[in-house]
């Protein structure tokens, strides 16, 4: 996973000097806050059913981890954490792999072990493991993410399902590319070329005018592409090609290849299989230079070496996508081939997965329905419906189907990921019409992501994506909209003012979800968060002090919930495998799979004391809190549900961490009818300082003021007047 940047929010943040910091709260701490819910029955913002609306998630693991997540005392530290649903993540699609759900099953090409697999839809012997198979065909391509690499990498082929035999409209809609970061500005007026078939007839070498993210689609790029005057071929005839694109050279970082013709030629693996002879394929290229005699020289890569997985392992010193030799700019395609044989099978590390069977039986799933993926952007929609079809003739209870992984990382075209959608979903309703899908399983974003514009000159991803669906007679396929959450981050670096970043989850997790629907998704389409954490990656920088987590937590889940979110996967339970890196691992937040148990997590607070599990839906009412600080900051937060036991329960969160405040609970209704607590309530308290923990039952407060301690997450329960 990765998460976006946020530079604009943090530049705000890091602007505040030390001076002013000890200024925010001093207005805050002469006044009490006032906390009002309205508890009008009519009133309710949202209903949830928490065995289906909160739960963790699960990422690629080794088989030893497999077996371990088996295990009843780690089924029970995941049971003690009190989370619903699961889902099943899929990291071999996240890193550029193909995915056996099922290894009964059958190869285009039997007779070499090789081509599109097909995993079988018939239940037999139960699947304990799954695997990842790399991509012969992604070669020299990184396409954003660090590929796994296993067998021979023979050259870049495009994904033959985006090519008018699959999609039913002109190449030309779904038109290819390649784009060469350089790392930096170089001068360059000439490009090589070295096709193989299938190739382009119809292409244009194109450089980027503009900022320097044309990459950068979380933060969105802003510029065009302009053809080189040379750069426009109508009569491309394959092979190797030197093109002279200007007399003069061109400063530029970014230069694409962008392909709208196919010669339809077969690939090296033949005719007999229409997706050989479909697309376009590049052995290798580079940028360079041609001087008047027609000598060309290379200017990236930087050494001067083309890439090419091939020339490595020839020992003649190919530049491999990570290595020294690539690191000052990288190349990225717009698809890439999902053909691989038996040999790519990624052995000896962390990239196995729970079998399918396993996953459902072992008790990971708590019985509940789960969120399970399958491939789209590096599989084919036959396995994808025979993967559904199995599961559903096992019988197995599930909340949807995820469609891909994290295609806005990939560099995934809206129209792209819309047109595999399209046939994913026709393959898949054709053996099950009742599956749910949903998508497009979004990286941890908290903007709107922006691309390079269309022809209509609209930049957002999103937009256009339910606008292809629905031209195309298909947004009644999108059952559930799903995307990961992962605020906080500057490309993955640890964030500044940390504690103070805690302010912002409201208001980010509010403005994502308007962000959907303003792009278009219907009222009516659920919005999941399938996969979050408060940092991404291991070795990240956690929050200061022991609740900091958990009030990111408690805030996250508070918020989607009462602004109309559907179901929130938050926590990885890969930990409680052992052996698996630490990613997301901030002490106090009770979020791993692990025996060990506490009342004073966020886990607990939300799934035992806040929601009520096992009972049904939950009604979320609207409730504020009107104590900001100096900065405008919303000092408290504040959250009520009513539970189908008959209690009101109020989540409060005082985000100050050098002081405590005092509220006054106003709880009443449209006529502004008081409703206070009746009879004993219940008090649970988690604070930064363990001191001030409490777990107890008390009297409502005669005036219904209460306090909330520094640093802290309060959850005040009970039955109304």
């Amino acid at each position: 996973m990765k998460t976006p940047g946020q530079n604009s929010i943090y530049k705000i943040i890091c602007l505040i000097s030390l001076g002013a910091a000890l200024l925010l709260n001093i207005s805050a701490r002469a006044q009490i806050a006032t906390v009002h819910v309205d508890v009008t029955p009519e009133h309710v913002v949202n209903a949830i059913d928490p065995d289906k609306a909160t739960g963790a998630w699960m990422d690629v693991l080794s088989r030893r981890q497999v077996d371990n997540l088996s295990k009843s005392n780690v089924i029970q530290g995941i049971k003690n954490l009190g989370w619903g649903s699961i889902t099943m993540r899929n990291n071999s699609e996240l890193r550029l792999a193909a995915w056996h759900w099922n290894e009964n099953g059958s190869w285009s090409d039997a007779a070499n072990q090789c081509g599109y697999f097909t995993g079988s839809a018939e239940p037999g012997e139960p699947i304990h493991y799954g695997y990842s198979y790399s991509l012969p065909h992604r070669d020299f391509m990184t396409s954003g993410d660090d590929p796994l690499v296993a067998g021979t990498q023979s050259y870049w082929k495009s994904n033959p399902y985006l090519t008018g035999h699959f999609t039913g409209e002109s190449d030309a809609l779904h038109p290819q590319w390649i784009v060469v970061d350089m790392g930096e500005f170089r001068q360059v007026d000439a490009i090589h070329l070295q096709w193989v078939n299938p190739y382009a007839v119809t292409y244009a070498v194109q450089y980027w005018i503009g900022d320097d993210n044309a990459l950068d689609w979380d933060m969105g790029p802003n510029g065009v592409w302009k053809n080189f005057p040379a750069g426009v071929i109508t009569n491309g005839v394959g092979g190797d090609v030197h093109l002279k694109l200007s007399d003069e050279p061109v400063k530029a970082r970014f230069v694409r290849v962008l392909m709208t013709q196919s010669s339809n030629t077969p690939d090296t693996h033949g005719a007999q299989d229409i997706r050989n002879c479909v697309g376009y394929a590049l052995q290798t290229m580079s940028v360079g230079v041609m001087d008047t005699n027609g000598a060309y020289s290379i200017v990236y890569p930087a050494n001067g070496v083309e890439p090419g997985p091939g020339k490595a392992e020839r020992d003649t010193g190919g530049a491999l996508p990570g290595s020294a030799e690539d690191t000052s700019g990288s190349f990225c395609a717009s698809s890439i081939d999902p053909w691989h044989e038996a040999n790519n099978l990624i052995t000896g590390g962390e990239e196995e997965y729970n079998g399918m069977d396993n996953f459902f039986t072992s008790g990971l799933t708590m019985g509940h329905p789960a969120l399970v993926p399958v491939t789209v952007i590096y599989g084919t929609p036959e396995d994808a419906a025979n993967e559904v079809a199995y599961i559903y003739k096992r019988g197995y209870p599930v909340v949807g189907i995820e469609m891909g992984e994290e295609c806005d990382g990939k560099h995934t075209m809206p129209e792209d990921y819309a047109a595999l959608y399209c046939q994913w979903a026709d393959a898949i309703h054709k053996l099950v019409p009742r599956a749910k899908l949903g998508g497009p399983v979004f990286e941890g974003v908290d903007k709107d992501i922006t691309l390079w514009a269309d022809d209509a000159g609209r930049t957002s991803w999103m937009s256009r994506f339910v606008d292809y669906l629905k031209s195309h007679g298909h947004l009644q396929d999108l059952a559930f909209m799903s995307f990961e959450h992962y605020p906080f981050l500057i490309n993955g670096a640890s964030p500044p003012c940390e504690w103070d970043t805690l302010y912002l989850e409201p208001g980010i997790m509010k403005h994502v979800l308007k962000m959907w629907r303003d792009d278009g998704v219907p009222a009516n389409v659920p919005l999941i968060i399938s996969e979050s954490g408060i940092t991404a990656g291991s070795g990240k920088k956690g929050y200061m002090g022991v609740t900091g987590s958990a009030i990111w937590e408690c805030d996250a889940f508070g918020t989607f919930f009462a602004s109309g979110g559907t179901a929130f996967y938050r926590p990885a339970i890969n930990n409680g495998a052992n052996g698996r890196r630490n990613t997301n691992a901030v002490p106090g937040g009770g979020t791993f799979g692990t025996p060990q148990y506490t009342p004073f997590t966020s886990a607990h607070i939300i799934n035992f004391e806040w929601l009520q599990h096992d009972a049904g839906m939950n009604q979320i009412f609207p409730a504020s809190a009107d104590l900001v600080d100096a900065a405008a900051r919303a000092v408290i937060t504040a959250y009520a549900v009513h539970r189908p036991d008959g209690n009101w329960s109020l989540m409060l969160i005082n985000h100050d961490l050098n002081a405590a405040h005092q509220i006054h609970l106003d709880l009443s209704d449209a006529n502004q009818t008081p409703h206070p607590f009746a009879g004993p309530i219940a008090l649970v308290q988690y604070c930064n300082n363990h001191d001030e923990n409490k777990n107890t039952t008390i009297s409502p407060a005669a005036d219904g003021n209460y306090n909330l301690p520094a640093g802290s997450i309060t959850v005040i329960r009970g039955k109304l007047n």
